[in-house]
């Protein structure tokens, strides 16, 4: 692509700029002492938006010229950095685990940290929960926060109005949201592509407004407060005799509630990361990977199409019912407002940029985006440009994900010796 070529790409994204947000920043209205409307121009910043796309694009495309003409794949940085991404994740994964439990140690005297790694944490777990459905099975889920949601009011509704502790209530969340993605899987086998991803929409908002209109039950869009936070051994980690530093005649602090708290989101969170690993080598986990790849070679072998889908439905789904769970715990409040259609689109984000099923691809990109955006907070209004920014640019180098593979669970022995055999003689 040649400079005139690149300048009028730029110039008509520029044009597009200037008609999206002419009438939403360049003029205002405002009601006037009488209450007339007063019209008012802000030109100034509707130049600067202008301009910053007329550069981004000229930065884009002069990325994808650096990158080479097939982007990622024939670029010469790229394919050497996910090599090496490769061989380093082995060692990379340990690290952050071994990190990971140090955190509360180290940021004792830090809540905020803490409580910021708890949210990480959560974000990791939900996202490994759609991978199930989305980088194993390859079904496109735009309403992966139903079941988040009702794993949420699931314990919240157990624990306020049946006394319930949190240790009975989570896996009660968990098969709650299971059936529910049963519920949903049902309707939806006939369907792929566009059309699944609009359904699960409809499916999300549909659980939303339920919450918020079914107020016998769910306390409408006041939502339920007063949920209880999860004891350790019948002690719970708040001030008072009750409390587990009483029992062992230490001051309290609110670190210590926010360190169980933390150590208690790693844990489910492993235990998300160990099943999905664990069910990738099944049968059922080919299963998955197969249906990805053609479904319709999948019903020429043979493979139960709908039991499959289901699974992958089902399962996804209690593991945001789990992750719902907690955060109600975590909050102590839950009201629709937290379940909205963002959430989906984040918990996406965080699998499409991590690379569709990848572990630890999804873990970084949950790192990146949820404590990047903490990070760039002194930008103030900009920092979504900056991030969004960072995004485009890095899907561009990396269009599979941070760590995208879709390279089959397990191999047949002799056909990877015969492939090595004729690596060898040059017939590869």
């Amino acid at each position: 692509m040649g400079a005139a070529a690149i300048f009028k790409k730029a110039f008509l994204s520029a044009l597009v700029a200037l008609g999206l947000f002419s009438l939403m920043i360049g003029v205002r209205t405002e009601a006037g002492p009488t209450g007339q409307l007063i019209y008012w121009t802000r030109f100034d910043e509707l130049a600067e938006l202008v301009g910053a796309v007329f550069i981004g694009s000229i930065a884009v495309e002069l990325f994808r010229l650096w990158l080479g003409p097939r982007g990622g794949a024939a670029g010469l940085i790229p394919p050497v950095v996910g090599r090496g991404m490769a061989a380093a994740g082995r060692f990379v994964a340990p690290a952050l685990l071994g990190i990971a439990f140090l955190v509360p140690v180290i940021f004792y005297k830090q809540p905020y940290i803490i409580d910021q790694a708890i949210l990480v944490l959560t974000y990791v777990m939900l996202g490994w929960g759609l991978n199930i459905v989305v980088g194993l099975a390859g079904l496109l889920d735009l309403g992966y926060v139903a079941f988040y949601a009702v794993g949420a009011y699931s314990y919240g509704l157990l624990s306020t109005s049946f006394g319930l502790s949190f240790w009975i209530c989570l896996p009660l969340a968990g098969i709650l949201a299971a059936f529910w993605g049963v519920l949903l899987g049902f309707p939806v086998l006939r369907l792929r592509g566009d059309y699944l991803a609009i359904v699960t929409l409809a499916f999300g908002e549909i659980i939303r407004l339920v919450l918020i209109n079914w107020q016998d039950l769910t306390g409408g869009p006041n939502g339920i407060s007063g949920i209880p936070r999860p004891s350790l051994f019948g002690y719970t980690l708040t001030p008072g005799p009750n409390g587990l530093a009483s029992a062992f005649g230490i001051p309290f602090s609110p670190s210590q509630r926010l360190g169980f708290l933390f150590y208690l989101i790693l844990a489910l969170a492993l235990l998300t990361n160990w099943a999905t690993i664990r069910l990738r080598r099944l049968p059922i986990g080919r299963a998955w990977e197969a249906l990805r790849e053609d479904e319709i070679a999948c019903r020429a072998l043979g493979i139960n199409i709908t039991t499959t889908k289901l699974t992958a439905f089902a399962t996804g789904a209690m593991f945001g019912g789990f992750a719902g769970a907690f955060f109600a715990t975590r909050q102590g409040f839950i009201s629709p407002e937290s379940f909205s259609f963002q959430e989906s689109a984040l918990v996406l984000a965080i699998v499409v940029l991590g690379g569709m099923g990848s572990q630890l691809g999804v873990a970084l990109a949950a790192l990146a985006m949820i404590g990047g955006f903490e990070l760039f907070r002194s930008l103030e209004v900009y920092r979504m440009l900056v991030f969004g920014m960072a995004m485009v640019l890095l899907m561009i180098w990396r269009p599979r994900g941070i760590i995208g593979h879709r390279a089959p669970t397990i191999y047949l022995q002799k056909a990877q010796a015969i492939s090595s055999d004729l690596v060898k003689e040059g017939h590869g």
